[in-house]
């Protein structure tokens, strides 16, 4: 409802019979499709023209003992910026460096034991021409992203990314949209290839994302979860009287019921006593009754190193609030649903 009212008010706001936004809206589905065949132009390279140097620069980048270091200029500076990012987000350490700074100084940050990845779609890029020659000079191995392989950065690159002609989403074919979008997913391709080459595990992404909602959702069960003398635990025989003590003890509104080896053998909820006690048996004949009468045998449970947004799930679909940690059929620790909640997981 809100989403509509907003935009009858943009269409009054654009005049009688909402001609600008009209407008508008046109523009926007055509850039977008424009990009998005950009997107699609790009894998079809891979496939072709771009495959063999896609190859050769995911084996090189693999291979080297020190960081890849990222350059470029203007608009491919920027992606540059953020492929560096997510290289260093997913396990292949790597910086990025100004072009005019390394002109600058900071050319003494790169070693032989590096990799320059330098980006220019024109391939020509005054700045970069240091660079290329430092790199040249001692050896250093240049990846080259350009649409351009005749240009100097083509040329003078030991990988090439030959990058396909594709429409900018100006309607001037001159600001450039679609060309850098496809340089950022042509990085983000690289990145990927590389984790799943490295075995970067979601454990290893959590390591460089300690903060935020992405941290959240890798904590594991052993993390927030219950255990020791928190766990609400009885054992098999127990009468549901002295259970309910537990039950509502421990405040999780459940016991785990366990056999003489410590084995988990079922669960028992206040759930559980209020339909007994629906179904119309007596108040003193319920509570004298054993445990295992009323329990859920073979509780749905999780193990501490499952994702608590996993256990969130299992949690949803089982429509349960609680489970209980098991380590070969132990219970090593409980979660509540509040536990998951408070830790930002959602």
């Amino acid at each position: 409802m809100e989403s509509s009212n907003r935009a009858g008010s943009y269409a009054a706001e654009a005049g009688e019979g909402g001609h600008v936004v009209e407008a508008a809206h046109f523009s926007a589905i055509r850039s977008v499709r424009t990009e998005a065949e950009a997107l699609l132009t790009l894998a079809r390279a891979l496939d072709h023209e771009l495959k063999a140097g896609f190859g050769a620069a995911v084996a090189a980048i693999h291979e080297i003992p020190g960081r890849v270091i990222v350059s470029g200029i203007g608009k491919s500076g920027h992606i540059g910026r953020k492929i560096a990012s997510t290289l260093a987000s997913t396990g292949t350490p790597s910086s990025f460096i100004h072009p005019s700074e390394a002109s600058h100084g900071d050319l003494g940050m790169i070693t032989q034991q590096d990799i320059v990845i330098a980006l220019s779609w024109s391939g020509e890029t005054t700045e970069l021409g240091d660079l290329i020659s430092f790199s040249r000079r001692f050896a250093v191995r240049l990846i080259g992203m350009t649409s351009n392989p005749a240009s100097t950065l083509g040329q003078a690159a030991d990988i090439l990314l030959p990058l396909p002609l594709v429409k900018e989403a100006c309607p001037h074919n001159l600001a450039p949209t679609s060309s850098s979008v496809i340089q950022l997913a042509l990085g983000d391709a690289l990145a990927v290839a590389l984790l799943e080459r490295r075995g970067f595990s979601a454990s290893d992404f959590k390591v460089f994302h300690p903060g935020g909602k992405l941290a959240a959702r890798l904590k594991t069960v052993a993390q927030l979860m219950h255990a020791g003398e928190e766990m609400p635990l009885v054992p098999r025989g127990l009468r549901v009287s002295e259970a309910l003590i537990a039950v509502m003890g421990k405040r999780f509104g459940c016991a785990g019921i366990v056999d003489d080896h410590g084995q988990l053998v079922g669960m028992i909820t206040d759930g559980d006593v209020r339909r007994h006690m629906s179904t119309g048996a007596g108040h003193s004949d319920l509570l004298a009754r054993r445990v295992e009468e009323i329990m859920t045998p073979t509780p749905i449970t999780t193990t501490p190193g499952t994702f608590a947004s996993a256990a969130l799930e299992l949690m949803n679909r089982s429509r349960i609030t609680a489970l209980f940690a098991v380590d070969r059929g132990r219970p090593v620790g409980i979660l509540h649903i509040h536990d998951i909640l408070r830790a930002g997981v959602v």
